[in-house]
């Protein structure tokens, strides 16, 4: 689908949109998401760094999106559907292959202790024939030890789940969102069941605390027990590794006693990781994965998006570094071509369109293309191409001619004709951020899948690819290590939520839940190709971009001095930006989460 907008010529004689002409969005704990006050020095474009910041346009971008929406209401989260639907995919020969060895191989079963007349396989590499109805008792038995687990099964639900023909092109102008604040704390009725459920729990829970207990007791007298959830959750994964159920069930049981999805930032993440051992156990873990893209609508992800923008730097800087240098590098291009694998909803690119409309001379025709994994549905390409309708709408806006190319289908599989480059005429990017780590690797599939990428895009020969990954070292084989690992690396973000965002922030337990919960299951409990969660260290990164044939470009100094002031200036103290081998690097006291860095084809 192409969508090409033509640039328009209006005058505004008496306003020119610009940066300072949208609202700030109201701070987090004291932190401020306004102009940073770091040293406007004079780049080499002639103009301040501060001038061309707007990483805050990210936030008007989704405020609009809710605003103007309304069938956001009704689909799941774009990023939630596309990857339950590869974590459901298998090729025929891996059927195929499975079931021979299901015919060979013993029984390997237990009796669950909730339902004597259901056998429950827990050998992962069975978990492909729970039949569906199975799957469902086993779930619905477990309800009562899953806080969260909510009922999808109505036919109300499933209808609002079904894809629906996009009415973006439809909307409102988007000028009407100038006057309305960012991030608003308003009542927000789509969270009202979610609240009501949790507050109805937690009464409940303080109901049953009392049995037991002699009437008249103090509550001085009560000495709450303290534990080492981390050791409890080893000890529970190891007992997992071994199917040992009785010794799963009573640590489990101790866990859920210490732990709670209200808690600390400990005691969540114990709530989220018990609940990925209990589905690893119970051979639930792909249909309980699943299950994320129908329980929650687009529209709730999208505002617990927005607190974790505003919570953490990650994604603000690694849009200011990206957009940035793209910007200097077309600084004399007629014509810019971005092609980014991973879009999504575009969120990074209002930046770069309003900032390239102030380009002394004119703005260059901007070309986007958009790949991303394929939707559920007869429409794959629906939401991909919505992207482009809402990013057309916002290069009007700023006078940005603008062209739009979708393609929705697994990245290796595309074919270098779909992307209508014309490298004559056009400079060519290749953007890729944080989203290589769902495409499989050598791990899965001899041919890996992830070399593949790479190696298209240096037949692609771009002027420069831009590579933000995700630092992360729990994508090995062998199921202890690879849990240990993502303990400590979600341990930081659990910690970074606690220190950042008060515990009652609804927006908060909501994204904790349907995406740092929804992770942890996909890395715990699902095995082979139902992994698709499979980060690497940004020095593994490193070495496949070499070996593809890339050769990595230095970062400018000036923008990383600027970033890093930033930082300081307006995040919480634990946050720290660094740079190792041409890498930028963020974490969270000390702990590297995220990197990113710039590559061009060695032979160019």
């Amino acid at each position: 689908m192409n969508t090409l907008v033509q640039g328009y010529d209006f005058q505004f004689s008496n306003h020119v949109f610009g940066y300072n002409d949208f609202p700030d969005s109201p701070p987090v704990n004291g932190l401020t998401n306004g102009p940073s006050p770091v040293d406007e020095s004079s780049s080499s474009e002639g103009e301040s760094l501060q001038e061309t910041d707007y990483s805050d346009e990210v936030l008007k971008f989704i405020s609009q999106m809710l605003m103007e929406e309304e069938d956001l209401e009704n689909k799941p989260c774009m990023l939630h559907d596309c990857l339950a639907l590869q974590a459901t995919e298998k090729s025929l020969y891996d059927v195929l292959n499975n079931h021979e060895q299901n015919a060979q191989s013993p029984n390997l079963d237990f009796t669950s202790e909730t339902s004597s007349d259901i056998t429950t396989l827990v050998n992962p590499s069975e978990v492909y024939y729970l039949q569906p109805g199975l799957v469902q008792e086993i779930s619905s038995s477990r309800a009562k030890k899953n806080r969260y687990r909510e009922d999808g099964d109505s036919i109300e639900a499933q209808r609002s789940n079904k894809q629906m023909a996009s009415n973006v092109a439809e909307s409102e102008p988007l000028e009407m969102y100038d006057e309305v604040l960012l991030c608003p704390n308003t009542d927000n009725p789509l969270c009202d069941d979610i609240i009501e459920k949790k507050e109805t729990k937690k009464s409940s829970e303080k109901k049953g605390s009392n049995r037991g207990r002699p009437r008249g007791s103090k509550k001085q007298g009560m000495v709450k027990e303290v534990v080492d959830l981390r050791s409890l959750l080893m000890q529970c994964a190891q007992a997992v590794a071994s199917y040992d159920s009785r010794a799963v069930s009573a640590l489990l049981l101790r866990i859920r006693q210490h732990s709670s999805p209200l808690g600390d930032g400990a005691e969540r993440m114990a709530h989220y990781f018990a609940n990925a051992l209990e589905a690893r156990l119970a051979g639930t873990g792909r249909a309980s994965y699943v299950a994320f893209s129908s329980r929650i609508s687009a529209a709730e992800i999208l505002r617990g998006y927005q607190t974790f923008i505003k919570a953490c730097p990650f994604r603000k800087i690694s849009n200011i570094l990206a957009n940035k240098t793209i910007k200097k590098l077309a600084k004399g291009a007629s014509t810019l071509h971005i092609i980014d694998f991973g879009i999504l909803y575009g969120f990074q690119w209002p930046c770069l369109i309003q900032a390239l409309s102030g380009r002394p001379g004119g703005p260059p025709k901007l070309r986007i293309t958009g790949i991303d994994f394929p939707q559920a549905g007869f429409r794959p390409a629906e939401r991909v191409e919505d992207s482009g309708r809402r990013l057309a709408k916002y290069c009007e806006r700023f006078g940005v001619p603008f062209e739009y190319n979708a393609i929705a289908q697994k990245w290796d599989n595309v074919k270098l004709e779909q992307l209508k480059i014309d490298k004559k005429n056009e400079l060519v990017v290749v953007n890729s951020l944080y989203r290589f780590q769902n495409v499989l690797d050598e791990t899965v599939m001899v041919s890996s899948p992830r070399d593949s990428v790479l190696s298209f895009i240096k037949k692609i020969n771009p002027d420069m690819f831009i590579h933000g990954v995700v630092n992360g070292t729990y994508n090995t084989p062998f199921f202890i290590t690879r849990f240990r690992e993502a303990l400590f690396h979600f341990s930081s973000f659990f910690d970074m939520y606690e220190d950042t965002l008060p515990r009652e922030d609804q927006t908060r337990l909501l994204f904790e839940e349907e995406v740092f919960g929804k992770d942890a299951m996909n890395i715990i409990a699902c095995e082979g190709t139902e992994r698709i969660d499979r980060p690497e260290t940004y020095k593994q990164w490193h070495v496949r971009n070499v070996r593809a044939g890339f050769k990595q470009l230095h970062l400018d100094q000036q923008l990383v001095t600027y970033v890093r002031n930033k930082v300081k200036m307006e995040y919480h103290k634990d946050f720290c930006v660094d740079e190792d081998g041409k890498w930028l690097l963020q974490g969270w006291k000390g702990r590297v989460l995220h990197a990113i860095s710039c590559w061009k084809p060695a032979h160019n």
